[in-house]
């Protein structure tokens, strides 16, 4: 798959989702065969003005990742993709998709889907600043009124190199069902790659979805929760790990990333869909959710896994 002057291996795509894709988590993605990682939204403002808990967002590895930011400032963003820590990325991503109300309320994300004048002003200054290739990552409308065609020809005529498309409209926020019927019409309307977003749960539908609606590759969100073995289905590549192996892997990579103390309660969420996916116990994985140190962890794992 290519985006812009970006050739990646394969075009199954680590989504991007707050809390969950950090650099611990992408480094394993990354080696299940994930084609193209992309880090946790990135505010451009935050970064602009040196916040900490920003800077800790772009920690990279030798991973293919690209950074999503998220900005309803032209100005703004075309200063911030050509900070020192934009340059290890290989794309820029920007978000106009988050539903989130502390995000919409001002005037980014899905916000930006009602507001084409600015975002078109906010992709074509990341465009004229940076050499990198700039996706959008967007849903299918706001609301009812589905402008998702409307919208992608915009972001293609403002220097978009590829159009992401989570079938879900603002209103919808995870509920429902993604409409890739609309991600389809949004490939038939624009000469710019299209990747699919939405309700990609096995490697089966993932293929199917390239199949039935021809988008060009697909990012995979909530269905690589606790499932990296999904990309490397996908990628043909060897991932010869059993459950209990990533989930420690991933809990070292995290205690070493973020310290112990603040690794565990980080960790509880992640280790819920692991657990899931594994089969263990509704009642085992509850218990999971007092573990407070590494030692814990590891002989409750064990235990759940004999």
């Amino acid at each position: 798959m290519k985006i812009g002057t970006l050739n990646i291996d394969n075009p199954f795509i680590l989504a991007p989702m707050a809390g969950f894709t950090d650099a611990c988590f992408r480094q394993i993605c990354g080696v299940a065969g994930a084609g193209l990682l992309v880090t946790e939204m990135v505010s451009a403002r935050g970064l602009i003005y040196g916040s900490e808990n920003t800077r800790e967002l772009l920690v990279k590895g030798a991973e293919p990742t690209a950074v999503q930011l998220f900005s309803n400032e032209p100005e703004i963003m075309a200063d911030c993709v050509q900070l020192p820590e934009i340059a290890p990325f290989l794309a820029i991503d920007i978000n106009m998709g988050c539903p989130m109300p502390k995000i919409v309320n001002n005037g980014m994300g899905s916000a930006m889907l009602r507001d084409m004048t600015t975002a078109s002003k906010v992709i074509t200054a990341a465009k004229l600043n940076t050499p990198k290739p700039v996706t959008v990552k967007m849903r299918i409308g706001w609301d009812e009124n589905i402008n998702a065609v409307e919208f992608a020809r915009m972001c293609e005529a403002s220097g978009a190199d590829a159009i992401c498309v989570h079938g879900r409209t603002r209103e919808q926020m995870y509920t429902g069902r993604a409409d890739w019927q609309v991600i389809s019409e949004v490939k038939n309307a624009v000469n710019i790659p299209v990747i699919g977003n939405g309700d990609i749960t096995s490697a089966e539908e993932a293929h199917r979805a390239i199949a039935e609606y021809g988008v060009d590759g697909v990012a995979i969100g909530r269905g690589a929760l606790g499932n990296p073995w999904l990309f490397a289905t996908l990628s043909g590549k060897s991932f010869d790990y059993s459950p209990l192996q990533v989930i420690l892997w991933h809990y070292r990579l995290a205690v070493d990333f973020y310290g112990e103390k603040r690794a565990i309660p980080l960790m509880r969420k992640i280790l819920s869909w692991y657990l899931k996916r594994a089969g263990i116990p509704k009642n085992v994985r509850a218990e999971m959710n007092t573990i407070s140190n590494y030692s814990q962890l590891v002989e409750m794992l064990n235990n759940a896994f004999v």
